[in-house]
């Protein structure tokens, strides 16, 4: 790969451009900023000193005047020249506390303050021989000019070594940034690849191997959602083998029995008692076979989103009596007894048909795992904004152990008489869930409640939040 183009050498490069615009930034506003300030400062000072060397140059005494400059400069800490104002534009000094320094007859300051009043002062810098000098003039009567000239050449040197070091500084934290960078990037790239790695791996279809890392920022935070991620997939995978393998296995089952009643009818000499019995028995299998294609499309479609569902007012308590009239017959040929306890529960928002099937997955689910003699009860109830449809039963209940799964496709409890495909729950919990219900499981020693659970419609939800809670033992009586 092209080192500029990894993520090490972006971010260094994205840090070298940061410290370079900084070393910029200083070079072009603060060194410049330091400069006028320390120009600012001085010009100040030669400002308060023009006027306290004003007042012991005055009155002008030639024969003094040369010791008061020199006694002024040495004050001062600047250059003190008197000049004589021949013309607005011409000057000669007078007096000089620096006579063997270069001349400054053409001084621009003084000319400029030679055109002025008394106490009037003109401040500035100006450059002689390649160096800049800060600069005070200011009339002293006619036809005298003051003037205080200070050397910036101390000054202008610190700051230029300042600019300097700033610039070593610079070129070395560059370097810095170039090396720490890419090295710092390049530890991240390395936890980068270890995560595209467990990515590709996830992508194949290998989920055995855990994705880790043990950074707390947020390349950690993304290898802990690629672990989630990963197990999540790992369960999803493992249910999709069980979920062929059972359904092959569901499939197969009857279809080998038919295939061998089948030959059996073929091959041998049958009485017709015995065919009308392997008819019979043909007969459930074949059954069988269709309720288990009617699940697995059903389940199907509920996976693809393709099953719609009404939102209707319903009647629980009707529901309830259908129900109850569809398994009569077949509760009684088993020795079960089939109740409807109807507590007026108020209207649900549903679809009707899917209401019913989930009814009717809940009371064949009753009737096949009780034992004859049990009775298996239909109720109604209200709870909080909810009303619930549960089924009931007296039989030997759910072991703790299975409850966990019993929504589960192609779960089936330890040792059950039922002889489904174990599809039925996941069928009812899933449609219920299209209505924006739920299926809901109680169970306690000896008894077992399952509860379809829908939404009040928006008229009766006030009624409905005025009533009893819900609660399991609220049905028991």
């Amino acid at each position: 790969m092209n080192p500029l183009r990894s993520v090490g050498g972006r971010l260094s490069i994205g840090l070298a451009v940061v410290v370079a615009l900084a070393l910029a930034l200083v070079d072009l506003i603060v060194v410049p900023s330091l400069e006028r300030n320390l120009i600012d400062a001085k010009v100040k000072q030669l400002r308060g000193s023009a006027d306290v060397v004003a007042e012991e140059l005055l009155p002008i005494n030639p024969f003094t005047i040369d010791d008061t400059a020199r006694l002024a400069s040495e004050s001062s800490n600047a250059r003190v020249v008197v000049f004589t104002v021949l013309s607005p534009r011409q000057l000669i000094p007078y007096s000089d506390s620096s006579p063997r320094s270069a001349g400054l007859s053409d001084d621009s300051i003084a000319v400029r303050a030679a055109s002025r009043g008394v106490g009037e002062r003109v401040s500035g810098t100006v450059e002689r021989r390649g160096q800049r000098y800060a600069e005070v003039a200011t009339p002293l009567g006619e036809p005298y000019v003051l003037l205080l000239s200070a050397s910036l050449h101390d000054s202008l040197a610190n700051i230029h070594l300042v600019r300097r070091r700033l610039l070593i500084a610079g070129i070395i934290a560059l370097a810095a940034s170039l090396v720490v960078g890419y090295g710092a990037a390049s530890m991240f790239a390395r936890r980068l690849r270890r995560l595209e790695r467990a990515a590709e791996r996830i992508a194949d279809g290998d989920f055995g191997e855990p994705v880790s890392d043990a950074g707390r920022d947020e390349v950690g935070e993304l290898a802990r959602a690629f672990e989630r991620m990963r197990q999540r997939l790992a369960g999803l995978e493992r249910a999709r083998r069980e979920f062929i393998a059972n359904a092959s296995h569901e499939l197969r089952t009857p279809l080998f029995s038919l295939g061998g009643f089948l030959e059996l009818l073929e091959n041998e000499d049958l009485d017709v008692r015995t065919q009308r019995e392997f008819l019979a028995t043909m007969r459930e299998q074949i059954d069988r076979l269709t309720k288990l294609a009617t699940d697995l499309l059903d389940l199907s479609r509920v996976d693809a989103g393709r099953i719609h569902v009404e939102a209707e007012p319903l009647d629980l308590g009707g529901l309830a009596r259908t129900l109850a009239d569809e398994f009569r017959a077949v509760a009684l040929s088993g020795g079960h007894q089939v109740e409807v306890v109807d507590r007026a529960s108020p209207a649900v928002v549903g679809d009707e048909e899917r209401a019913l099937q989930i009814g009717r997955i809940l009371v064949e689910n009753a009737l096949v795992h009780t034992p004859s003699g049990t009775t298996v009860r239909l109720s109604t109830a209200r709870r909080n904004g909810t009303a619930l449809l549960t089924v009931e039963d007296d039989g030997p209940g759910i072991p703790a152990k299975d409850v966990p799964h019993i929504f589960d496709r192609f779960y089936r409890v330890e040792g059950s008489t039922a002889v489904g495909s174990g599809l039925g729950l996941a069928i009812a919990h899933d449609l219920a869930g299209l209505m924006g219900g739920a299926v809901e499981l109680h169970v306690t020693p000896g008894r077992t409640i399952f509860a379809l659970v829908l939404p009040v419609a928006r008229r009766d939800s006030e009624i409905a939040g005025e009533a009893e809670p819900f609660h399991v033992e609220s049905i028991h009586t």
